[in-house]
Order: structure tokens, then sequence, then C-alpha cells
């Protein structure tokens, strides 16, 4: 996908609290993700207040200023902020920094609204960077207790039960970088050079035991460890000193200490590398519209006193993106007949070509833009908006046709027509003569050019043309028959078009169900071979259910596939009939040559 590329000089807000202190999408900042047709990476960054997240979102855009750095012991940065900028390294991307409010900030004192932040930059985004001061120790992993209420603020599915299995939230949650800012110790255990991962993965072990302390140590980090896979961390020095900290934004790199010019660099080519398109149920990849009317969807739940919810989310963006797709299908489709048809075509067939390359354009842009068509609802409603337009434009190529022959036909019989009414032909061999001009006429206008589809469609009671009027009703009607011969072999082709690229989506969407079942799988599997290492067999145990409960989903995914497909095949050769008759006799035959392929 190319699509709209959309730069923007300074970050906006995109989710404030109103007067009320409740939150809001900020219209302005939906216009802007409106306008971006790429699919985008999001990138967003959560930590406590004043430890210095501006920062680092102003070096993945590329700029010194933009997000608000500020030098005081205040937050400046106020709900959720974003900023949109092609993509370095993925040209069909936009990147999407979305920097959040500090959380802990003393002077808002608003534990409800934090957890609300932390949970929207969870939902949003399809890499999370978590931004502490100092280390990973037991402190931080404290001030991280927004993930410990993860599942308080975030549902799943819409009859989801306490405790859903964590791997339905791994599903769905970005990928987990730490951020470790002014960091002073030696990456090492025992001794023992270790990466800044290994560090993380260091500071998320558990403890064994069943007290309350215990418990109370194990928490947060095994929500880390259940909801979020893969993780990183980057460890960055201090930047420069206390005098220069305060000018942040006025320094260059060589104004900063070269061992945090090179870290923050390896922070950001990660990024780069390795933050994934946001992506939603079934690999459905997300674009800026689409990012919009999730934001939309969530802070509406939250105002309205709900929990969101991620099956409830994409239902609800089904139904205005499936619309949204005819919609966009339907308008490019109009403007490509418009741009390339001249009225009257030559011949049906010259109509047909254009059309059977608009139909599979103006069908691939429904296809990409839409999601969960539940028995293929908005599939045939494009089918028959796009009949509609072609019929249309098929009866204007008639009409205009038809004024075309008839104006021709005045024009070059004129002359003859003028012989008539002034007696040039009543004379000794003026019938031989009129037989001639009449031959003459008749050539001509047969050999004329831009007559359209209606060739022989004579006006009013002409005696000249009444002399032909029989092989002209026989022309006529050849091609009357030749035109309704084509316009049933386009049906056919529609059918075969939307039944082609609808498997091909089916087959796309299974493909990722099944990728998203492997991921999970892996991440769970390396879980409880980490905690089987660390001597927590009970756990590790646990964890099996989960993994044979991923293992049946994919199974059964693979097994439901062909008659799910199969399904899908009937119901639009079913329905498609009903507005695309020409089709009727060779349904069974063209679905089971198509299905044929897959399996």
């Amino acid at each position: 996908m190319t699509g709209q590329r959309v730069s923007m000089k300074e970050p906006v807000c995109l989710i404030e609290n109103d007067n009320d202190g409740k939150l809001r999408v900020v219209r302005s900042a939906l216009d802007i993700l409106d306008q971006i047709d790429q699919h985008v990476v999001v990138v967003s960054v959560v930590g406590l207040y004043r430890t210095g997240k501006s920062y680092l979102m102003n070096k993945l855009a590329g700029e010194r200023k933009g997000f608000a750095l500020g030098a005081t012991i205040q937050s400046k940065t106020k709900g959720i902020w974003m900023w949109c900028v092609p993509h370095p390294d993925k040209r069909d991307h936009t990147l999407v920094l979305l920097d959040t409010e500090g959380l802990g900030d003393v002077e808002k004192g608003d534990e409800k609204n934090d957890n609300w932040i932390f949970s929207l930059a969870v939902l949003l985004s399809s890499t999370l960077v978590y931004n502490s001061m100092g280390t990973i120790d037991n402190n931080a992993l404290e001030k991280l207790h927004y993930v410990t209420e993860l599942t308080e603020h975030i549902k799943v599915k819409s009859n989801q039960r306490d405790g859903e299995e964590s791997s339905e939230y791994l599903r769905y949650f970005p990928s987990f970088v730490w951020t470790v800012r002014d960091f002073t110790l030696t990456l090492e255990v025992d001794g023992r050079p270790i990466t800044a991962n290994e560090y993380l993965e260091n500071a998320l072990k558990l403890k064994t035991g069943q007290s309350a302390k215990v418990q109370q140590y194990n928490l947060p980090r095994s929500c880390l460890r259940n909801y979020f896979s893969p993780r990183w961390c980057f460890v960055f020095e201090r930047p420069a000193s206390g005098d220069k900290m305060r000018r942040m934004e006025e320094l260059t790199d060589a104004d900063l200490e070269p061992a945090f010019v090179e870290q923050a660099k390896e922070f950001c080519d990660h990024v780069f590398n390795e933050a994934k398109t946001k992506t939603l149920k079934q690999g459905l990849k997300v674009t800026g519209r689409l990012l919009g009317n999730l934001a939309e969807t969530y802070v509406s739940a939250i105002r309205s006193g709900q929990i969101p919810c991620l099956d409830n989310a994409v239902l609800a963006l089904a139904q205005i993106e499936n619309s949204s797709a005819i919609e966009r299908a339907r308008a490019h489709y109009q403007k490509g007949m418009a741009d390339w048809v001249a009225y009257p075509t030559e011949t049906q067939e010259e109509l047909s070509e254009v059309h059977a390359v608009m139909e599979k354009e103006a069908v691939a842009i429904f296809i990409n833009n839409s999601f969960k068509d539940e028995d293929q609802k908005y599939q045939l409603e494009l089918m028959k908006v796009l009949q509609e337009e072609y019929e249309k434009i098929c009866q204007r190529n008639y009409k205009e046709s038809q004024k075309s022959c008839e104006s021709k036909i005045e024009c070059i019989f004129a002359p003859l027509e003028e012989k008539i009414r002034d007696g040039s032909y009543m004379t000794p061999g003026g019938y031989k003569e009129y037989c001639n001009d009449l031959k003459l006429a008749t050539s001509e206008y047969r050999s004329e050019g831009g007559r359209g589809v209606k060739v022989f469609w004579g006006g009013g009671a002409s005696a000249i043309l009444e002399y032909y009027a029989s092989e002209r009703e026989n022309r006529a009607m050849e091609e009357q028959l030749v035109v309704q011969e084509r316009l049933r072999a386009d049906q056919q082709r529609t059918y075969e078009e939307n039944v082609n690229q609808l498997m091909e989506r089916m087959e796309r969407d299974s493909r990722n169900a099944i990728a998203e079942h492997d991921r999970v799988l892996q991440a769970r599997l390396k879980e409880q071979s980490d905690l089987l290492q660390q001597g927590f067999d009970d756990k590790a145990s646990q964890m099996q259910r989960e993994i044979d409960a991923l293992k049946d989903a994919k199974a059964q995914e693979v097994e439901n596939r062909p008659s799910f497909i199969s399904k899908a095949l009937d119901t639009v050769g079913t329905a498609a009939t009903m507005f695309l008759p020409g089709i009727f006799p060779k349904i069974g035959g063209i679905a089971l040559k198509l299905f044929s392929k897959l399996f």
C-alpha cells in the first residue's frame, strides 16, 4: 500500500481532558489521521513524569524540537500527543509517535486518569516504550503497577470471563521496550558481561514461595512476561552535565556525551527496524484513518463508563470501514470510467474492456480496505453497486450512439433528400441516379466512425432509409445480440473477479490467523521454558493448558478453512444471481475451479 503520505511539522494533541476531566479525542488530530491511507507503525512512550520521554520521541522524529521537553519538575506533556512523520525505512508506512502524559504527576494526582492514559497507549500502539530513570529494580517495577491493572481496563472479548488467559492479551498487545535513562551500573552478572535485554529479563525473574510479599513481588513481573512479547531493553548514560540538561532542545549531538549519542542511535535504529505495523485481529493492518477511528471508539467507551473491548471495537470499525470501502471503490470506478470512456464507444467490447480494468481496481480497493465482512454482505453490496454503475454507463453509451447515428444519417442523406424534394430524380434515368446516390450515401454512412453500438438505428419516416428497413432491423437485432452477449460475459467476469479476490483475501486472512497463533504459541513456549529453568514447575504446568488450547485453535483454523471458504463462495454465488442473472448457469463450475486451486 503506497497511500497518501502525511508529514507534520510539529506534534498535535490527540487525546486531552475536557473541562469535566473526561478524556476526549481532538477533532483536528483525527482529521490528520483521516488523510493517511498508508499503514502505520505506532510507537507510544509512557513513564513517570519528568523522566525525559519526550526527548526520545523527538529523536525518533529526527528533530531536536517538537514534543515539549521542559527543564523543571513540572510535567510538560498533557494527555496524548501525536506526531506523524514518514517512516525512514518503510516508504509505504507512516510512523506515528505518541507521547503520553507523565504518570504519577503530583500536581494532577489522578490515578484513574493515569491508568486510562497507560491503557490507551497499549491499545493504540504496535510498540510500547516504557521510560524510567536509574535502574530496573523492585522500586521501578512497583512504579509500573499500571501493567498489573490492564485487565481491569481492557477486555479482549465482550463476554470475557475473569481470569481470561493471558495469551488472549499477548495476541493483541504491542511489543515492549524498556528504556532506562541516566544508567550508571555496569551490565554484568556474577562478573559476566550481559546485554541490556538480559538485564531486563534478569530483573523480571520470579521468586518462589506463596507469601503475600512474594506474590506482590511477582505480580508486575508476571504481567510483563505474560502480556508483552517480544521485550527489549536499552540503557542510556546521562546525556550531558546539569547546565546543558536544561538546554537539551538547543544542543546538537556534538554537545552530548558520545556514549549517549551512540545509545540513542541504537535505540532509534531498533525502532525503525523492529517496530511492526499496527495490526488488529487476524493480522489486519491499520491505516492512519483506522487508527483515528480506534482512538474514537476506545475513548468513547471510557467516557461512557465502559471498559474498552477489542472485539467490540473491531466490529464497530468494520461497519464504518466496510461502508467507506464501498464508497471509495465506487468513486474510483466512476472516476476511471469518466476518464477513459469516450462516448459513444465504437463497440460494446471496447466499453467492456475499460469496465473490466476499473472494476478490478475497484474490487481491489474494497478488499484492501474492508475486514470482518460477515457473510460477504458488503462485498455483495459492492458487486450490486458496480453493476448498477455499469448499466447506467451502458445506457448512456447506447443513447449517445443513437444520437450519433441519427446525426450522421441526417448529415449524409441530406443531399439525397433534397433531390427527392425538388424532383431531381423525376427525369429519364432519375431512378438509376437515385439508386446510385442511395448506395453511395449508405456506403458512406457504414464507413463513418463514431456511430457507436447502435449502428443502424434510423430516425423518423425517412423514405430513404425505409428502403433499407429490413436490413436495418436485422442489423440492429444482430448488434443488440452482440451487446447482450457481451453484457452476460461482463457479468460472468464480474463474478469471477470478485470470487478470485475474495478467495485471495480469505487465504491471506487465514495465513495471518495461523501466523498469529504461531507467534503467541512460540511466546508461550519460551515463557514455559524459562519457568522450568527457574524452577517454577507448577506455573509451567498451568501454562501447558494455554499451550494446548493454542495448538487446538490453530488446528481448528486449518481444519475449518476449506468449509469456511466454500460457504463464502456459496453465499456470494447465490446472492449474486439476484443482480447478475447472466452468471447463473456457471456459478457452480467457476467456484469449483477456483476453489480447487487452493486445495
